[in-house]
């Protein structure tokens, strides 16, 4: 499986990113996607995740009203829609994939290189 993250980029406080994971394998609707973070110096945390058919989601709480994670098995992306931006938002995204429908990121077998946002104040 390989994944390939798009979509990041430097945006001020309160606007907005669509970030983009494309994935290369043959079944994509055979995993659960997610979308971590990890900012410089703190350990990479949990954003959002979308089961294999997109039906069942769950975000942390801090993303919780602002974000939105969705998935087109057909084109074998998915998608975080990040709205209302704040400068703490600021980190490396990463998008993984995994068999497993987990919030933990010691379970995703798969990751992209990562994608850069930065929301300046």
């Amino acid at each position: 499986v390989q994944l390939v993250e798009s979509g990041g980029g430097l945006v001020q406080a309160g606007g907005s990113l669509r970030l983009s994971c494309a994935a290369s394998v043959r079944t994509f609707s055979n995993y659960a996607m997610a979308w971590f973070r990890q900012a410089p110096g703190k350990e990479r945390e949990f954003v959002a995740t979308i089961n294999w058919s997109g039906t069942i989601t769950t975000y942390a709480d801090f993303v919780k009203g602002r974000f939105t994670i969705s998935r087109d098995n057909g084109d074998n992306t998915v998608y975080l829609q990040m709205n209302s931006l704040k400068p703490e938002d600021t980190a490396v995204y990463y998008c993984a994939a995994d068999h497993q429908y987990t919030t933990s990121h010691y379970q995703y077998d798969y990751w992209g290189q990562g994608t850069q946002v930065t929301v300046s104040s």
